[in-house]
């Protein structure tokens, strides 16, 4: 003889009884947030340019190096002028001009040369440490440029208004930071702390 299975109605909704209740006991998932910051010099003017980050031990366990980064040598300058990049990137140095460059920084957290060349150097200069290293040539004393090596994936530029936006940062205490070229050494880097959250308002931050 034939056994029919028999289903109860009851026994089809449990599992959505069930997962209605896990809902319920998971916790909230934190939307990442947008952070809005101007950026003025001592007299309130706007600043383009300058580089805004926020840094955390979370942020700093996030950082995944970028896959490419360049400074190019054109026209007897260095493209672009400043190059920010997270801690581990490799940069690599075209030289697109028909002139030998000779590239060299003196920094603490890379010093490094690349004498007298044209073309592509083989092996790109790896930025291991966190800082800002001021670049030169050599032979063309008009030639500088900046790599700013950060140890934080959140991070952004002004723009011509002197506004930077950072999106889809986690909610969470952060230090922010800012840095800009013409800043004479770390100790004139802006900080304050910032609890960040989906409602914080536009951080405005006047450097020295």
């Amino acid at each position: 003889m034939a056994v029919r299975w028999q289903v109860s109605p009851l026994n089809l909704k449990q599992p959505r009884y069930l997962l209605l209740a896990a809902a319920f006991l998971l916790p909230p998932v934190a939307l990442a947030a947008k952070l809005e910051v101007q950026v003025q010099n001592s007299i309130g003017q706007p600043m383009a340019g300058a580089v805004v980050f926020l840094e955390s031990a979370a942020a700093s366990a996030a950082v995944t190096p970028v896959a490419t980064a360049q400074i190019i040598q054109r026209d007897t300058t260095f493209i672009p002028e400043v190059l920010v990049i997270p801690r581990g990137s490799a940069v690599t140095f075209p030289n697109k001009d028909t002139v030998r460059h000779h590239v060299y920084s003196f920094s603490a957290i890379k010093p490094f040369e690349l004498k007298l060349y044209v073309g592509t150097p083989t092996d790109p200069v790896v930025f291991e440490q966190s800082g800002v290293a001021a670049l030169g040539c050599n032979i063309h004393d008009q030639m500088i440029a900046w790599v700013v090596v950060l140890d934080t994936p959140y991070y952004s530029h002004t723009n011509n208004d002197g506004l930077a936006v950072l999106s889809n940062v986690p909610p969470g205490d952060y230090t922010l930071r800012v840095w800009h070229k013409t800043l004479l050494s770390e100790a004139d880097v802006a900080k304050q702390p910032l609890s960040l959250s989906s409602k914080t308002p536009l951080q405005q931050v006047k450097l020295k």
